[in-house]
């Protein structure tokens, strides 16, 4: 039987998904005893590890080289893989035809799962096939939200970019924004394209766009750079990226712009521009929690037959603001890595 078809023949909400998950997680983990300290993850929470047979899970993302937004998304990917007695593979690719050649690889290999990220569908769409005939489960996690159906995979985790976007557009009109810039450091990436279209939606302001090469900071800080000289209008900066975001605030400096910036995404470096006050917000959507879902929800499936999002709705993890007022509660968790 297919198993998109197998999927959407069920109906489970959410949180009922959460709650099996939850009980199958208590029932299957065996716990520390007898003065035997109990295993830490990531996070640094203390957790027991599953006692169900050895899996090995690839997760295929299209990480540019650098980018440390991934490191958070593969420490929750590794805390749930580390729980549930997983092998977990991890590589990635930003070039699309590459990306589907490890997922290819993951195939061969004969994994019992796999997680990707859809940031150019088009390109994955026949090796996904591939994966669903060999019966190897599929889920999804952060791009590809518009997609993931329509590929036929289990489950997704993340954010609605388009949603994300129209919710930064508003806060841009609550800031007296008049005209502003969304920078976007890789082109043809779906669900980038989508944060700066949900801010054109909801933003009443005028609303330009800027292609960057996210590979090359120091381009991506002269091309802003650049921008903001010749357009002495703009007053806000909207960045998809925390890397971004930073190197955003040098070219506003760099310029003599009165540019405030405004971004996607968190790290440690960005709770701390936050808190001094260099940046005016960001979107968190969570990619811990996206990575640790992702691995969690293949070894719910192998072991006990459940999916999240009843096989028609994706899991969201976001959008939420991370601004001045609350930076404080998240930015330990930052510093560990893990928001």
């Amino acid at each position: 039987m297919d198993r998109s078809s197998r999927f959407r023949s069920r109906r489970i909400t959410p949180v009922v998904a959460v709650a099996a998950a939850a009980a199958l997680t208590l029932a299957g983990c065996s716990s520390s005893s007898g003065g035997k300290k109990s295993e830490e993850s990531e996070a640094g929470a203390s957790a027991g590890k599953a006692s169900t047979p050895r899996m090995t899970v690839a997760l295929v993302t299209h990480q540019s080289p650098g980018d440390t937004f991934w490191d958070i998304v593969r420490k929750g990917a590794e805390a749930a893989a580390a729980k549930d007695n997983i092998k977990l593979i991890y590589s990635a690719d930003p070039n699309a035809g590459n990306q589907a050649n490890l997922v290819q690889n993951a195939i061969d290999q004969k994994v019992d799962g796999i997680a990707i990220t859809l940031a150019k569908p088009d390109a994955l769409k026949d090796v996904v096939s591939k994966a669903k005939a060999a019966n190897i489960p599929v889920v999804g996690l952060n791009s590809g939200v518009s997609e993931w159906q329509k590929l036929g995979l289990m489950e997704f985790f993340g954010q609605d970019e388009t949603v994300a976007g129209e919710a930064l557009g508003k806060r841009l009109n609550q800031a007296g924004a008049k005209s502003a810039v969304c920078v976007i450091q890789e082109q043809g990436n779906i669900g980038l394209t989508q944060r700066c279209d949900g801010v054109e939606k909801t933003f009443s302001g005028k609303l330009q766009t800027l292609n960057v090469n996210g590979t090359d900071m120091p381009s991506v800080k002269s091309t802003i750079t650049a921008k903001l000289s010749q357009d002495k209008s703009i007053d806000h900066v909207v960045t998809l990226g925390a890397p971004f975001a930073l190197t955003a605030v040098q070219s506003v400096a760099d310029s003599g712009s009165k540019a405030k910036v405004a971004t996607f995404d968190l790290n440690k470096e960005l709770t701390g521009a936050i808190d001094q006050g260099t940046i005016e917000f960001a979107v968190d959507q969570q990619p811990y929690l996206q990575g640790y879902l992702a691995i969690d929800s293949l070894w719910l499936y192998k072991n006990n037959g459940n999916y999240m999002g009843g096989g028609e709705q994706p899991v969201l993890t976001g959008p939420a603001f991370v601004d001045k007022s609350n930076v404080e509660s998240v930015a330990a968790f930052a510093a560990k890595g893990t928001r």
